[in-house]
């Protein structure tokens, strides 16, 4: 049941890009132990659910009200919204003092991480740039787990955090399209709500654009700043993210958004794993 409070399989978004941010840390000489990367898998994990699960304990009572979300395990009492608060404390400070033991920078910027991958939750109250937040608390991903490696901040990993959060961002937006009315008609704040079903496709087109820029420039710099044998590995990983951030928008119209679910899970998880699994397999290749 927790496993489902916080969504666990859609860990897959940003995993692979922490992953990739790791690997990058390695590639510029820093030593990767297993234990490091143990450590910086935990840091994903602990983060992620913390979000997760504040953002279901924040939501309860929208939930309930939203047939789409009223099955949910706290507006159905499958977990109690005291249980749901003590996991995310627990995982808060598992977070914290995982950090601690990767390095100082990683400890002294966690309380940041929190604030921001917390307080995503707490935004559609007031503003419809949530969605950006929420990219916001994702693009973290890749500059972390380089962070945890190098101890230092670098410009190849933090493109790659700007390609997480325009992908986010564009994505979530798709996402939102279900909840327009009840958006409205509950004074919640999304850029759905804000400018309607087709602006806001649009507003999500125009992020995605930038995401692939973004993916284009992060390739070229390290088929230039690395020593890589397989180029082209690189180059195809792009290739097929770059195809999935189209097909998520032709199967998403403002006349039909049947296919919402098909588009956020299917696809964003295949551009994930695919391309982690390319550009980890051209990182680790000497």
């Amino acid at each position: 049941s927790y496993l489902s409070l916080i969504k666990f399989g859609h860990t897959v978004f940003a995993l692979p890009f922490a992953i990739i941010g790791t690997l990058l840390g390695n590639k510029e000489g820093f030593p990767l132990t297993i234990p490091l990367f143990f450590k910086i898998i935990l840091c994903m994990v602990f983060a992620r659910g913390a979000a997760m699960a504040f953002n279901r304990w924040a939501d309860a009572r929208y939930d309930l009200l939203n047939p789409r979300t009223s099955d949910r395990e706290i507006p159905a009492g499958i977990i109690t919204s005291k249980n749901a608060l003590w996991f995310v404390i627990i995982s808060s400070i598992a977070f914290v003092l995982t950090t601690f033991i990767i390095n100082k920078i990683c400890f002294y910027l966690s309380p940041i991480a929190l604030i921001t991958i917390l307080g995503y939750s707490l935004t559609k109250r007031w503003t419809a740039i949530c969605h950006l937040i929420l990219g916001a608390g994702l693009s973290l991903a890749p500059i972390g787990s380089y962070l945890a490696v190098t101890g230092k901040f670098d410009l190849i990993p933090l493109l790659f955090s700007g390609v997480v959060f325009y992908w986010v961002a564009g994505f979530d937006i798709i996402y939102a399209l279900q909840d327009e009315e009840f958006d409205k008609t509950h004074n919640l704040h999304s850029i759905p709500a804000w400018l309607g079903k087709s602006n806001a496709l649009n507003v999500s087109r125009g992020l995605h654009v930038i995401c692939a820029l973004i993916l284009l420039y992060a390739s070229w710099q390290m088929t230039h700043h690395y020593e890589i044998r397989f180029k082209f590995f690189i180059w195809s990983a792009a290739g097929f993210f770059i195809t999935m951030l189209l097909t998520q928008h032709r199967l998403v119209t403002s006349n039909d958004l049947s296919k919402i679910n098909l588009a956020f899970f299917t696809s964003n998880g295949l551009a994930s794993v695919v391309y982690g699994v390319f550009l980890s397999v051209a990182l680790m290749i000497e």
